[in-house]
């Protein structure tokens, strides 16, 4: 089934609800479900028209908004395969997710049109479209006029849908691709993990939410904030939306409600009509739980773990957590991320991270799972799980096959208590082993951020030295931090204005830049 007609099903249902709203300088704009299936039939023809094709790949580069749901649902109408890249890698990245997989066509913003100038590739693209007026592009808007197209293309569940590119920060990045039945799947996920109820007003700042949104009859609310980078958005825009619209639920990444927490303590506010909050796309620590607690203080607080190739993964609320859990998180026993979700299959096998992993049988896979209560890579399987990157680049570092199921590799250390819930000690490839044992990064980490006054904190070795840096609000709050984390055996706790972070969430470590900023210390 094509995910569009998901989509279409929603609208005998809740046809002059709001599917989306979005809000621009304290302006909002609504779209019911129907007008919106009507602007995606007619963008669908016009895109027919245009000659995008069954198959064609279609590049979108342009912010959240209602024009870039409304075009990535016509392409999904025609069969066509929307692509999605983080411009913010730089120009040698870009050009190299254009080289793996060249796009027919091109939808951006204004700004994005500039990148033409500077990009060969994207000169060589046959078809240009934006939502603003752009020399030789056609304008993309929801009022367009023309015929509608009646029918939506057949899809297997093999039809590609949707690529996107995984980071190339540590070398070629991997075209992510998901295909029509990858993304039923994974719809079907989140609506229970999200536990999405149709007529109920989210705030929806990752934009694989709004495909669920819109496929569970939810209004999707659009931040009212530049959402690329999300750890500096301008918090009370957003903090207007959530006083002034009947929004009650939000799923979004502890840097962008750090930015929410930080200015409801400043003007003292409380958002007591929230009744859900979802907190993923980055890791997520006990103190990002409780200053969303602060904030939404009627809501119940879930941390979700998920990665780009499986999302999501495990869930935890606020109000199971256990103090007995808090005291284990601070001792080192790292982040608790909750019970895996029935709709994945979730094992701990032997860490051997860096070396690709040949086919097992049934037995020599079960071999290699480690018990409960033991430190291993985390491996998952199940039908929103990516069984294999585009043109199978990337697969033999991340995937493996055992019987006949495909794995994937998660990169990240993990392990399993007698409950059966995850438990995560941080990326395999950030793992400290020296002459004094092995360090997990979330176990110190973890630990570290229990301290008051401490925002962050990243471990990392260099020449042999273990050193952690933190951000803090004074020099004797980094001092106590070394008290607190003594079975570390750190050699320097060291206090930065601020931790290399990446670019998309604005939340989790760049450890590799943080190993390039602790060689130059002294």
């Amino acid at each position: 089934m094509n995910i569009a007609e998901v989509l279409h099903q929603q609208l005998s249902r809740r046809g002059e609800s709001p599917a989306l709203i979005e809000t621009r300088h304290g302006r909002d704009r609504v779209v019911t479900f129907r007008a919106f299936e009507r602007a995606t039939a007619r963008l669908a023809a016009l895109l027919e028209h245009k000659g995008i094709r069954a198959g064609d790949r279609v590049l979108i580069l342009h912010p959240m908004s209602i024009e870039l749901y409304a075009f990535l649902i016509a392409l999904f109408r025609i069969g066509a395969v929307a692509m999605f890249l983080d411009p913010s890698g730089g120009r040698e990245y870009v050009e190299r997710c254009l080289r793996i997989a060249p796009p027919k066509a091109f939808f951006g913003s204004a700004k994005a049109q500039l990148l033409r100038v500077w990009i060969p590739e994207l000169r060589r693209v046959e078809r240009t479209f934006c939502s603003t007026h752009a020399p030789g592009a056609t304008r993309i808007s929801l009022d367009i006029d023309g015929p509608e197209m009646e029918t939506i293309a057949p899809a297997l569940e093999s039809t590609a849908a949707l690529i996107t590119f995984t980071s190339g920060s540590t070398g070629e990045p991997k075209a992510a691709l998901r295909t029509h039945g990858f993304l039923l799947s994974q719809h079907r996920a989140m609506q229970a993990a999200l536990q999405l109820q149709a007529g109920a007003f989210d705030l929806t700042t990752l934009p694989i939410f709004v495909l669920a949104n819109l496929a569970s009859g939810v209004t999707s609310v659009l931040p009212d904030a530049d959402m690329r980078r999300p750890g500096s958005i301008a918090a009370r825009p957003v903090l207007r939306q959530l006083q002034r619209l009947p929004i009650t639920t939000m799923a979004a990444s502890p840097a962008f409600v750090a930015r929410l927490t930080a200015e409801c303590r400043r003007s003292d506010l409380r958002m007591e009509r929230m009744e859900r909050v979802f907190l993923g796309g980055a890791p997520v620590f006990p103190d990002d739980l409780r200053r969303s607690r602060e904030m939404f203080p009627n809501a119940e607080i879930t941390a979700v773990y998920g990665s780009t190739e499986a999302e999501p993964i495990a869930e935890i609320a606020l109000s199971s957590i256990t103090e007995r859990d808090f005291e284990a998180m601070e001792g080192g026993c790292g982040l608790l991320a909750g019970a895996p979700l029935a709709s994945i299959h979730l094992r701990i096998v032997w860490n051997r991270w860096g070396e690709p992993i040949r086919p097992f049988d049934l037995s020599e896979f079960c071999a290699c799972c480690v018990e409960p209560g033991i430190v291993g890579e985390i491996v998952v399987s199940g039908d929103h799980v990516l069984k294999s990157y585009l043109h199978g680049q990337g697969d033999t570092e991340t995937k493996f096959c055992a019987g006949e199921k495909v794995w994937h590799r998660t990169g990240d250390l993990g392990w399993l208590d007698p409950s059966g819930r995850l438990w995560l000690m941080g990326r395999a490839s950030a793992a400290i082993e020296d002459e004094r044992g092995v360090i997990y990064p979330f176990a110190v980490e973890c630990a570290a951020r229990q301290v008051p006054s401490i925002r962050r904190a990243a471990i990392a070795s260099a020449e042999g030295r273990r050193i952690l840096a933190v951000e803090a609000d004074s020099r004797p709050a980094a001092d106590a931090v070394r008290g607190r984390v003594a079975w570390a055996k750190l050699d320097e706790v060291r206090l930065v204005r601020s931790i290399p972070l990446d670019k998309r969430h604005n939340a989790k470590v760049d450890y590799v830049a943080l190993r390039r900023a602790i060689s130059k210390w002294k």
